[in-house]
């Protein structure tokens, strides 16, 4: 009688493993797993879930093989005396055996009642819906940063839960474009951002609003971006208001522009009519990060641009009567500027800057004036002469002096010489300094240094070649903060100076 009712069994494994398999398009093989996880599960209940029992289902024919398996060791753990067997019992019954090897004794069928039959129905339920889960997670985790097309099958508290048709995602309220609205049936299109795999279950979601969609919705209205002719480069979105992408090919026979905007605005029209009237600024990328950052503030026009690049920074002059465009509605413009070439930007008119410059001019003549001892109208000469630092005018010639504009002979040799004794005044100042504090020779035989450099940044501490190999460049020339802020140096210099203070690092872990 067990044996009838083993073969129906066997009958219907195969045709359950057969249907599901199909219905749910996942490996046969995992179905069975499950078949067998559940009798083995079964078995424990009648034979004892101490027992190792392990159930085997040929995927051919279905026949079942029912076995105990005992671990045959030297000594037996008291924990796991049920699955365990000692080496001597064990040669009894195959003298050839050895340690870590298994007895495996067949057991005969079981007649599962109806609670094990329907116990073994969950478990195998259970595991064919983690297997299904399981494979629709690989499918779509390879899917992250391409876009989906579903339906909206439920809203809950303003999240979306769209029917992939394999599959559900969900797009969350702060994924969906302001003022947008969605109901039951309706089409979505959106970015798959994220599939997430965790103790809750694996998870799609899917975003309206992240900048790479509006990459994905060129990619697919563009042929040229599609085919890799053109590349996009960057992109920024304030979602729903306005966004600015940049666009960049190597062919110059294209125009890059003008080609995601289309026939008459056509590509660029249906990227706007998904986005709900995104208002789309499309600029050509350029590795000269000046002229990509006048792009990218587009539609107002640049004047002047001062880069500091350590600093990830810059500060733009916009004519006066731009200065509005520039920035947009709420900073909006210039907010999307900064993102797309990702860039810190100050703004400035052109009378701001003028300012700026005035001041400047006026600082560097007060100092002069007051460092020479001469009167404003002389120390104002020299700067508008170029001589904005009182090594500039020591190390220059009494030649080029007397050519300032208002010099004659014995002015120009009488500022050159107050300027060579303030330097050697200073030369003794600092030298006094360094000796107090400076007592690595590292530091001071570092190539490009000097006593300036070398005094000022014992007034701040750093006295050895670690500390000055350890600071950024923006920390030494800031016009602000810098430590070097009153001493004329390039960054170039000094960028060279700490990568060469650097070299020590790595030459002491080797």
């Amino acid at each position: 009688m067990a044996k009838k009712k083993f073969n129906v069994i066997r009958e219907d494994m195969l045709q359950v493993a057969s249907n599901v398999a199909q219905e749910k398009n996942i490996d046969p093989d995992a179905v069975f797993s499950a078949m067998e996880q559940a009798l083995e599960k079964a078995a424990r209940v009648k034979y004892g879930q101490e027992i190792d029992i392990r159930i085997s289902i040929d995927r051919a024919t279905g026949d079942i093989k029912l076995n105990s398996y005992l671990e045959v060791v030297t000594v037996v753990d008291e924990e796991n005396q049920s699955k365990q067997i000692l080496i001597e019992e064990a040669k009894k019954i195959n003298p050839k055996i050895t340690t870590g090897e298994f007895i495996i004794k067949e057991l005969p069928p079981i007649d599962l009642g109806r609670v094990a039959a329907q116990n073994a129905k969950g478990v195998i339920i259970q595991k064919v819906r983690e297997a299904d889960k399981s494979k629709q997670y690989e499918e779509y985790k390879d899917k992250v940063g391409e876009i989906a097309v579903g339906i909206v099958k439920r809203v809950e508290f303003g999240n979306l839960i769209i029917d992939l048709g394999k599959s559900e995602a969900i797009i969350k309220r702060e994924e969906l474009i302001p003022r947008e609205t969605f109901k039951n049936g309706d089409r979505v299109r959106s970015y798959i951002y994220e599939v997430k795999n965790d103790v809750k279950g694996y998870q799609v979601f899917l975003s309206r609003t992240h900048p790479n969609f509006l990459s994905k919705l060129f990619f697919q209205e563009v042929p040229e971006i599609y085919e890799g002719v053109i590349e996009v480069k960057s992109v920024a979105r304030d979602p729903g208001s306005r966004a600015k992408i940049s666009v960049y090919t190597e062919d110059s026979t294209i125009d890059p522009v003008g080609a995601c905007v289309g026939m008459r605005g056509s590509r660029v029209q249906a990227v706007v009519n998904e986005l709900q009237g995104e208002k789309i600024d499309i600029v050509t990328w350029s590795d000269n990060q000046a002229t990509f950052l006048a792009n990218a503030l587009a539609p107002a026009e640049v004047s002047k641009i001062f880069l500091y690049e350590e600093k990830n920074k810059v500060e733009v002059v916009i004519p006066d009567d731009q200065l509005s465009l520039a920035i947009g509605r709420k900073g909006q413009n210039v907010k999307l500027a900064s993102n797309l070439t990702n860039l810190e930007i100050d703004i400035l008119t052109e009378e701001e800057e003028s300012e700026r410059r005035q001041l400047e001019f006026k600082e560097k003549s007060l100092l002069i004036s007051e460092l020479l001892d001469v009167e404003d109208v002389i120390a104002q000469l020299l700067v508008t002469d170029g001589y904005t630092s009182i090594d500039s005018i020591a190390t220059e010639s009494l030649e080029n002096i007397e050519k300032i504009e208002g010099f004659d002979s014995e002015l120009a040799s009488e500022i050159l010489q107050r300027a060579k004794n303030y330097i050697k005044d200073q030369e003794q100042e600092n030298q006094k300094i360094i000796d107090e504090f400076i007592k690595d020779d590292n530091l001071k035989n570092l190539e490009g240094m000097n006593s300036n450099i070398l005094a000022e940044l014992a007034k701040s501490k750093i006295l050895t070649l670690d500390d000055f190999a350890d600071l950024a460049t923006f920390e030494l020339i800031d016009k602000e903060e810098g430590i070097l802020k009153n001493l004329d140096i390039e960054e170039e210099t000094i960028n060279n100076m700490i990568m060469k203070a650097r070299e020590n690092w790595f030459v002491e872990k080797v």
